[in-house]
C-alpha cells in the first residue's frame, strides 16, 4: 500500500479537525450548557450562596413568564446576546429551585394572544426602525394571586441582573414584608425637589427610600410620638428634628425593649440644606442629634465637627466654567480595596461585602469611657484624617481653601458603628411628663443598634446616576450607599440572603493609580502655583498702579506714547512698566509649566500602558515566533549532519 502524500494527509487532517469541531459543538450544546468558567473579578457570572440560599426558601410555586420578541429581536445583537444570559439564568434558576420555580419563555408575536398576555402584564415594548415593538421582560405570579413584573431588560443594568431577578423572586416568595418603621426629617419621598415639588405633583422619591419601599412594609413615623407602634421590629431614624423627651423616651424605651434602630446623625446634613433651602444663618435644621440616647448606648458624637480626609477626598470641578479641579476634603470617597487598607469591617454582614461608599460632610463617633456596650466600628477613614468645624466648611466653600488649612493628626475616625450588650435607660426616672408608657424599663441585657455619623448618603447626586428609559426610572449605581441601608435594614430583620447580591457590582470603576498620581502631582505643585499666582497678581495691581499715575491705561501699554489728557510717561516708569511686564510673562509661563506638570504623570502613564497594548505584546509574540524558528532550523540542521 502506496503511503499517503503531504498533501492528502493534510487534507485529511483538515477535514477532520472540522468534523472534530461540529461533534464538540453539537456535544457542548446538548450536555455542557450550562457548564462555564467565570474569569471574572469578583466572579460576577457565578450564581452566589445568597441567590441559592432565596431559591431553597421558596415556600410555595411560583411561575416566571419570560416574554422576548425572538424573531424580531434577530437583527439586534446586543439584545440578542443580553436575551441569552437572562434565558441561561433564568434556567439555572430553575434547576437550582427544586422544582419551586417554573420557567416560560413567550414570543409575542403581534396580533397573537401571546401579545395580549405581555399588554396585560404591562410590559414595555421598545419601537424598532421598522416601527414593529420588541418586548422583552418578565411577569412573574405566585401562589396567593401576588404579581410581579420587569417591564424591560435595560442592558445598562446589565451587570445587576442576578441582583434583580434574585430580589424579583424574593418578592414574590415573601409576600407578606417585615414592617420597618422610618422617622425623618429630610423629605426622602418627595427627592431633590422637596416639598415644593411633592405639592407641584412632580415628587420622585430619592432611589434608596424607593428601594426601602420595595423590600420591607414602610411605616413612615411622626417625630412626635409617645411609642413606637408594636407591629414595628426594626426603627430606622434618619436626620430627624430635634426630638422632645416624650420621643426620646419613645424611642429609649423601644430599643431597651428588644427593638432593633438604625440611627443616622449629621454635623452638616447637605441634603437637608439643598431640600428645604436653608439660608447662610439656618444651621440649626442642617445638625442632628439625639444626645441622651447615644449617651446612653456609650457613643460620644460631636454635632459641629466633619471628618476632613485628604487620602479619601472626591475631586470636584472648580468654579461654574468646570476648569481645573481639586479634592474637596470633606466629600468622602471610601473603598474597600485602598492601599492602605479596607474603609470598611471585613467581618460584619453589613459592611464585608461594600465596595465603595461616598458621603459629605461626615461626622465622627467613638467609644465612650466607662460605657458597657460593645462599640464595634464598621466604616472608618482614612489616617491621612482629621476634624473641622462644620462652620469652617461653610465658610470655606471653595476646595482649595479647606485643603491650605488642612492639618491631618494620623488617626483613623470611626463614622459608623455597631453598638450591642447592656444599657440602662437613659431615663432612669421613668417617663417623662404626662407620658404614660408602662411598664417602665429600666435596663436591657443586650441592645442592637447601628449608629452612622451622615445622613448625604441618601442623596441620589453622590452614588446613582438615575435615568429615564422608555418612561421608567431606571437607577445605575456608582457606588454602595443604597446596599449600606437595605443591607442594615435586613440585618437587622433578620433577612441576609440579598445582602451579597446588592454589592457584587458598579458600573463606576475609578483609574484609582491615575487618581493617585494625580493627587501626588498635585500636592507637589500646589505650593509653587500658589507661589506663581501671587507673583502674577503683585505684577498685575503693579502695572495698574503705573497705568494710573501715567493717566490711562493706553500710556502704560505702549509707553513713550501720548495718553488721552496729553501726558508722557517718564523714563523710569517706562523702565518699571517694562520690568513688571516681563515678570508678568515669566511668571505666566512658569505657571503655565506647572499645570504642564500636573499632567505630565498621568501622560507618562498613559504612554506606558499604550506601548504595553499596542506594541509591545506583538513584540513579544514575534520575538517566540522568531525563537521557535531558528530553534526548529537548528534542529532540522542537526538531524542533516547526524
Amino acid at each position: 500500500m502506496r503511503p499517503l502524500s503531504r498533501r492528502t494527509y493534510a487534507i485529511a487532517v483538515i477535514v477532520l479537525a472540522a468534523i472534530l469541531f461540529v461533534a464538540v459543538n453539537i456535544v457542548s450544546d446538548t450536555w455542557l450548557r450550562s457548564a462555564r468558567i467565570d474569569l471574572t473579578e469578583g466572579s460576577l457570572f457565578t450564581v452566589s450562596e445568597g441567590t441559592r440560599a432565596t431559591l431553597a426558601k421558596i415556600p410555595e410555586p411560583i411561575t416566571l413568564r419570560f416574554f422576548y420578541s425572538r424573531g424580531l429581536a434577530a437583527d439586534y445583537a446586543q439584545v440578542r446576546a443580553y436575551a441569552a444570559r437572562v434565558r441561561d439564568l433564568l434556567q439555572e434558576y430553575a434547576s437550582l429551585s427544586h422544582g419551586k420555580l417554573k420557567v416560560e419563555e413567550i414570543d409575542p408575536v403581534p396580533y397573537t394572544p401571546a401579545e395580549d398576555e405581555a399588554v396585560a402584564y404591562s410590559l414595555t415594548p421598545v419601537p424598532t426602525q421598522d416601527g414593529e415593538q420588541i418586548y422583552f421582560g418578565l411577569a412573574g405570579t405566585n401562589s396567593v394571586d401576588g404579581q410581579l413584573t420587569i417591564p424591560f431588560f435595560n442592558q445598562n443594568r446589565e451587570q445587576y441582573l442576578e441582583y434583580d431577578l434574585t430580589s424579583f423572586i424574593y418578592q414574590l416568595s415573601t409576600p407578606a414584608k417585615p414592617k420597618l418603621g422610618l422617622m425623618t426629617n429630610l423629605p426622602l419621598e418627595s427627592g431633590a425637589g422637596g416639598m415644593m415639588a411633592a405639592m407641584q405633583g412632580n415628587a420622585q422619591p430619592f432611589v434608596i427610600y424607593q428601594q426601602l419601599r420595595e423590600n420591607f412594609d414602610l411605616k413612615v413615623l411622626d417625630q412626635d410620638i409617645d411609642r413606637v407602634p408594636a407591629d414595628v421590629s426594626t426603627l430606622l431614624i434618619v436626620h430627624p428634628k430635634p426630638l422632645s423627651d416624650k420621643t426620646l423616651y419613645a424611642i429609649d424605651q423601644f430599643v431597651l425593649r428588644g427593638g432593633h434602630a438604625i440611627v443616622f446623625v449629621d454635623p452638616l446634613s447637605e441634603l437637608a440644606m439643598s431640600t428645604t433651602n436653608m439660608g447662610p444663618g439656618m444651621q440649626s435644621g442642617a445638625t442632628s442629634n439625639l444626645e441622651p440616647l447615644l449617651k446612653a448606648w456609650g457613643v460620644g458624637f460631636d454635632a459641629s465637627k466633619v471628618i476632613a480626609d485628604g487620602a479619601r477626598a472626591q475631586r470636584v470641578r472648580l468654579g461654574q466654567s468646570g476648569q481645573g479641579v481639586a479634592d474637596y476634603i470633606v466629600w468622602l470617597r471610601l473603598a474597600a480595596d485602598n492601599p492602605d487598607g479596607s474603609d470598611f469591617s471585613p467581618t460584619d454582614p453589613v459592611t464585608s461585602n461594600l465596595k465603595m461608599l461616598n458621603l459629605a460632610t461626615a461626622g465622627a463617633i467613638q467609644p465612650l469611657k466607662g460605657a458597657t456596650t460593645k462599640f464595634v466600628p464598621l466604616i472608618r477613614s482614612s489616617a491621612v484624617a482629621s476634624l473641622i468645624d462644620s462652620t469652617q466648611v461653610r465658610v470655606m466653600q471653595q476646595p482649595q481653601d479647606l485643603l491650605r488649612a488642612f492639618e491631618p493628626t494620623g488617626e483613623k475616625y470611626i463614622i459608623a458603628a455597631r453598638i450591642s450588650g447592656p444599657v440602662k435607660s437613659a431615663y432612669p426616672q421613668g417617663a417623662p411628663g404626662d407620658t404614660a408608657l408602662a411598664p417602665h424599663v429600666a435596663d436591657a441585657k443586650n441592645i442592637d443598634v447601628i449608629v452612622v455619623a451622615d445622613s448625604d448618603i441618601f442623596d441620589d447626586r453622590f452614588w446613582v446616576q438615575v435615568q429615564d428609559v422608555l418612561g421608567q426610572r431606571m437607577a445605575v449605581p456608582t457606588a454602595d450607599n443604597a446596599a449600606f441601608v437595605v443591607n442594615a435594614a435586613d440585618n437587622m430583620m433578620g433577612s441576609s440572603d440579598l445582602i451579597s447580591l446588592r454589592t457584587r457590582a458598579r458600573s463606576d470603576r475609578p483609574f484609582t493609580v491615575v487618581q493617585a498620581i494625580k493627587r501626588d502631582a498635585e500636592n507637589r505643585f500646589r505650593s509653587e502655583a500658589d507661589r506663581l499666582q501671587q507673583s502674577v497678581a503683585e505684577a498685575e495691581g503693579r502695572l495698574r498702579q503705573l497705568q494710573g499715575q501715567g493717566g490711562s491705561d493706553d500710556a502704560a501699554a505702549k509707553p513713550g506714547q501720548a495718553t488721552s489728557k496729553g501726558e508722557m510717561l517718564s523714563p523710569a516708569q517706562q523702565a518699571e512698566v517694562e520690568k513688571f511686564r516681563h515678570q508678568l510673562i515669566q511668571s505666566r509661563a512658569a505657571l503655565r509649566d506647572v499645570q504642564a506638570n500636573l499632567r505630565a504623570d498621568v501622560e507618562r502613564l498613559g504612554a506606558r500602558l499604550a506601548f504595553i497594548n499596542i506594541a509591545l505584546v506583538p513584540i513579544l509574540v514575534a520575538a517566540f515566533a522568531i525563537g521557535l524558528a531558528w530553534l526548529r532550523r537548528r534542529r532540522r540542521e542537526r538531524a542533516r549532519r547526524l
